[in-house]
Parts: structure tokens; sequence; C-alpha cells
């Protein structure tokens, strides 16, 4: 049966199904008859596996969706390159190294901190019959991560020198850093840094990889079709296929998922997660602590007047918390404190919380001669909840006396020119669950892109004898200082945690299981 792309076959489906994919059209539901490679022979790793075909929906970016996820910035880019590419590693908590590795076995950091050693795990193979080495990991750190504009793969480059990065045989890799840093296991193994072959500089369908999955079709917008890559080193997925499709609306995945069209609907919002509680074949499956997403408000420093901090504690001061928490996410949320990575060990758990204050607030912009400011808030739904907390933020910002207003791009949108969305004045955010001080660092320190001006090299100093410290409670005492800093000067604004309200059909299982909820890579997902 042809796998194509087809809207006359969508139709044909019924008005269940028709209303369900109004927003989003996806692959066709036909593609899961199909069972690829079901002729196949199970490769040397194979294990005991369920068969059938996840389709699974995510809120994807439309036109601006690609296949190259290393300047891909919509979830579903990375979710789509975590089922195809093989990643270093993932955090892990419960790990003895706090990740759990994937194309590498492990990770030697040299007495000094002046170099990590990677070992590659023998074996790995792509879907050419090429195996992994060396040197597909160092193209993929040095020449692809390390030129990416995306901070989260800027990361790299911003701890480790690239330049001098080698090969040492073929299974080995040293990487030196820039500075003594004893936490470089944690950045290298966030899930996000996936292995390609020497040598890439285009991503298409058909293309060699070592994930769990064989990219076999591509739509941006609508979505992708996978197979199971027998060869996949460690555990062989159960699963004989996958379909990622591309549904901005959360009502439309969740009358996805209700209908039968899909088995795995990601990031529902509050008010569709609520409608499914008692549903009788669905449920549930909501990320929980560290796993939450932090929901901020970027303060543009170079923008006046919020480089006078007055101006920022107004904007902080002016949020009501515990409002959006009991409005917007019906009480399923977590009060934020200003501060990203809320239930890392390395959170600065004992600052004061902040208050709601209009009327401090109003003070200090009258005291900064911003009284009255007009400001445009700029968001989009990149995650759920996002837009309806920037609608609440603009209400709470009138009260304290600044005309606001509010900009919403649509969904996919708000990070598709990063450059723009780094130069705009107030704009809203979400952060992935990682450690604290590596959110600094990929997000704050030198002036990066994201930081929206904030260039404090006292603090990036604070943040860096932190990660150099070998002794846990002098690095938990510098990292907290560092973090009093940014919860009293810094321009973010973040009143919430939020979990992911994914859903599935109770006939999956195993998704969590590949650690990263957010970006699920599904190889350990099954079927029953």
């Amino acid at each position: 049966m042809s796998r194509q792309f087809d809207r006359r076959t969508l139709l044909r489906r019924g008005a269940a199904g028709a209303a369900a994919w109004a927003v989003g059209p996806g692959l066709l539901a036909a593609c899961s008859t199909d069972e690829p490679g079901a002729d196949r022979k199970p490769g040397p790793g194979s294990s005991p596996r369920s068969g059938g075909t996840l389709r699974a929906a995510f809120v994807g970016g439309g036109a601006s969706e690609t296949l190259d996820f290393f300047n891909g910035p919509s979830a579903l880019d990375l979710v789509r390159a975590r089922a195809w590419h093989g990643t270093l590693g993932n955090l892990d908590p419960s790990g003895p190294d706090g990740v759990r590795y994937g194309v590498l076995k492990g990770i030697d950091i040299s007495d000094d901190l002046s170099a990590y050693t990677l070992h590659v795990r023998p074996g790995v193979r792509f879907t050419d019959g090429s195996e992994l080495t060396s040197a597909d990991i160092l193209h993929s750190l040095s020449v692809l991560a390390g030129k990416s504009t995306l901070p989260v793969y800027r990361l790299a480059a911003a701890n480790f020198d690239l330049a001098r990065a080698k090969a040492d045989g073929d299974l080995k890799v040293v990487l030196p850093t820039l500075r003594p840093i004893a936490d470089g296991r944690m950045i290298l193994c966030q899930g996000n840094f996936l292995v390609v072959k020497d040598g890439t500089k285009s991503f298409r369908t058909g293309m060699p990889s070592c994930g769990p999955f064989r990219l076999t079709e591509f739509t941006a917008g609508q979505g992708a079709a996978f197979e199971r890559f027998d060869d996949h080193y460690g555990h062989v997925p159960h699963l004989d296929g996958l379909e990622l499709r591309s549904i901005a609306d959360s009502t439309a995945r969740a009358g996805a998922l209700t209908s039968g069209e899909i088995d795995f609907a990601h990031d529902l919002s509050p008010v569709t997660a609520r409608t499914l509680a008692d549903h009788a074949t669905v449920r549930l499956v909501p990320t929980k602590s560290p796993y939450l997403v932090g929901l901020s408000f970027q303060l543009n420093m170079g923008v006046e007047p919020f480089g006078d901090p007055r101006v920022r504690e107004a904007f902080k001061l002016a949020v009501d918390r515990e409002a959006m928490v009991r409005t917007v996410f019906y009480g399923n949320a977590e009060i934020g404190n200003d501060l990203p990575s809320m239930g890392f060990s390395d959170y600065a758990e004992g600052l004061p919380q902040r208050a709601h204050d209009p009327e401090r607030a109003r003070g200090l912009l009258k005291a900064a001669g911003a009284d009255g400011m007009k400001v445009r808030l700029t968001t989009g739904p990149e995650t759920p909840g996002m837009v309806e907390m920037a609608t609440l933020y603009v209400e709470d910002l009138k009260q304290a006396g600044v005309r606001a207003s509010l900009r919403e791009l649509p969904a996919g949108q708000l990070y598709a020119d990063f450059a723009a969305y780094a130069a705009l004045p107030l704009a809203g955010s979400y952060q992935m669950p990682i450690p604290a001080l590596s959110t600094y660092q990929m997000s704050a320190a030198g002036g990066s892109p994201s930081a929206f001006g904030w260039k404090k090299p006292e603090t990036d100093t604070l943040v860096a004898k932190a990660r150099a410290a070998s002794d846990p409670s002098e690095a938990k005492r510098l990292g907290t200082r560092a973090q009093r800093t940014r919860w009293d000067e810094g321009n973010q604004v973040l009143p919430v945690f939020k979990p992911n309200l994914n859903a599935q059909t109770k006939k999956v299982s195993g998704i969590r299981d590949d650690l990263f909820e957010q970006f699920p890579g599904f190889s350990q997902a099954s079927l029953a």
C-alpha cells in the first residue's frame, strides 16, 4: 500500500476523524495498517516485541519544520531526530554518573578537569551497515552542533574546545575543556546531542542513521513515518513502526486520540486534559518533577527601560503566580520563583518566594521614570499554557500601571527566526528541564543571544567556579550565590512550572522508559 500523505483518504474516514485533523492533517491512518519490516529478520540485538505502528501527535512548526535538528527550533524537530538518530546519552538521576549512556559506553574526566574522554560503544551500526566511530561523534559535535545557532547545541562549544577535539583511535574522542568543569557529562548527555555520520552536510529521508527507527517519509507541517531498525544497538524497538504527526491544536490532538486516529497525544492543554480524566480508553501520563517545564517571560535588558533593575523587579512583582496556577492549570502546576530548573539538585531552594505586589511594582516603575510605559508581549502556543499565561500577565501589568498589549504568533513561529526573537523587548518562553547551572551556561553566560541583554561576568565566574568544584557542598554554595544574583537582578519572570500533560491509549506502555519525557524517542514503547 502506498504510504503517501493523502487528504482524500482522511475525508473518507468520517466526521470524527475529520474534526480531529481539521487543524493539522497528519499521516494517513491507513499507514498504521502497513507492517514495515514484517518480512525482515531481526538483527543480533533483537528482543521480544509487540509489533504494530504507534501513532503520536505533537505541536509542530508548520512549513518551517526541518530534518536538520541542529537548526530546527520546534519540539517536533527534536522528537523526530531522537527517533531517527542515536544519542550520546540521557540524564538519569539513578545512573552511576547521573546519566544513561547511549552510543557511548562511558565518559572519563581527567583529574584536573581539563579533558573528557568519550568512549564509543563498540558495534553501533548505521543503517547502511557501517560502524559508528569517533569520527562520527567528532563531526556531530564539532562541525554540526558547534555551528548551530540554537542555545541548546551551543552549550558544547561554550564548554569544550571543539577545535582541539581529536580522535584517539576509532573508539575514543578526547574533548579538551575551555575551563575546568566537573559537570560535563550532564552537558553531553542531555538527550539532545545526537550523532550522524561523518561528512553529513544535509539531512534527507534515507540518509544513514543509528537511532531506533529509520525515517521513511517526511512532509513538513504534516508528519513523518518510520520503521524499526533491527540492528539498533542495545534495546531493539518493540514497535514495527512509528508515525509522528503535526497537529497544532490541543483539542484536535485529543480528538484524534479519543477517536482512535492516534495512540499518543503530547502536551495537551489543561482544559483539554480535564476532559480525558475519566475516559474509558485513554489515560493521562503527566511528567513529574524534575521534568517540569518552566514558563517564563524574558525582559530584554538591551531595550529601555528594562536596563533598570527597578523596572525588572516591578515586572516580577506584578505577576499573580497563584492565579496563573489556579486559573490556567487548575492547580496542576508549581509556583515558580523566577529561576529555572526546579527539582534538580543544584536549584537554589532557600531563596524567599517572591510575592505578588502590584502596588510596590507601581512605585518602582514611578521611581524609575517608567510609570505608564508601553510594551507589547510577544508569545505563541509553543506549549500549552503559554498564551493563556501571557494573557493574564498583560492584565497583571495593567494593574501595575503598564500599558501592555499582547501579540500572539501562530504555533511553531515564535522561535522560527531566533535572531528576531532574541531582539524582542518582552517575550514569552519556556525552559527544558535540565540542571540549573547548565541552564545558566546555555542561556545566559557570556552574553548568549538567548540572554536578552544579560551580561554579568561576575555571575558567569561564580557559575564557572561552582561547575569546577569537586566538592558538592561547595558547588551548591557557589551555585546558590549565582542564582541569588539572578533572582535579585535578573531579567526572567518565571511564574510557573507545569508538567507536560501527555495522554495515551491504555494499550500503550514504555514511553517513559526513554527518560527524556518532553521529547520521547519511543525506542522502548510498545502496544498491547
